[in-house]
C-alpha cells in the first residue's frame, strides 16, 4: 500500500538582521513561509523582499528579508496526530530546519533544508545537533490545508494496557541456566 500524501510549496522567508556582537556582524532566522510560492532554489540566488533600518521589526539594527527557496511541505497519513497537536497550539506553527551553508558548499551562511508542521519530526531535526530549526507562525491558508488533511486521514489509535503474564521461574531466561547447559 503506498502511503498517503499531500504537499504544498512553502516559500521560506529569512531576517539577516546586523547585531553588535563580538564574533558575528550579523544574525539569521526565519521570520515567514509563503504558501504557493513560486519555484526558488535555496542553493542559488536569494530574492530581497524587504528591508529597513533601526527599531523597526521590534529590534535594534539594519535588517532585511529574504526569499530563501521554496521546499514542499508534505503530509503524511501517519503523521496526522503530530499535525493534530500542532494544530492545537496557539498559533499553529511551521517549522524551517536550516543547514549551515558551509556543510553544503553554497554562498550562503544558512540554507533551508527542509520544511513541516509535525513538531514530532522537527524534534528528530534537533537530535542531530547540526541543524537549527526554528518556528514560524502557520499562516491562516496553510492552518486550512493542513486540517483538511487531518479531517479526511486522521485515526484515532486506541490505547491497549499490555497485560504482563505471570512469571515462571521454572522458564529458561535471563540469567537462567537451560537443562542441557
Amino acid at each position: 500500500m503506498t502511503e498517503i500524501k499531500d504537499s504544498v510549496p512553502l516559500g521560506v522567508v529569512l531576517e539577516k538582521r546586523s547585531v553588535e556582537h563580538r564574533w558575528i556582524k550579523h544574525a539569521w532566522r526565519p521570520v515567514a513561509v509563503i504558501p504557493g510560492a513560486p519555484q526558488l532554489d535555496p542553493e542559488g540566488p536569494w530574492r530581497s523582499l524587504r528591508s529597513g533600518a533601526g527599531e523597526e521589526e521590534g529590534a535594534v539594527g539594519a535588517w532585511e528579508h529574504f526569499h530563501a527557496g521554496t521546499l514542499a511541505c508534505e503530509l503524511f497519513r501517519k503523521e496526522t496526530e503530530g499535525y493534530k497537536v500542532n494544530l492545537s497550539q496557539e498559533p499553529p506553527r511551521v517549522f524551517v530546519v536550516l543547514r549551515a551553508g558551509a556543510d553544503l558548499e553554497v554562498a550562503h551562511e544558512w540554507v533551508p533544508v527542509h520544511v513541516t508542521v509535525c513538531p514530532y519530526e522537527a524534534q528528530d531535526f534537533l537530535d542531530s545537533g547540526e541543524d537549527l530549526v526554528e518556528p514560524v507562525v502557520m499562516p491562516p491558508d496553510l492552518i486550512a490545508f493542513v486540517q483538511a488533511f487531518v479531517d479526511r486521514h486522521h485515526v484515532d489509535q486506541p490505547f491497549y494496557k499490555r497485560k504482563r503474564k505471570p512469571h515462571d521461574p521454572r522458564k529458561v531466561g535471563f540469567g537462567k541456566r537451560s537443562e542441557h547447559g
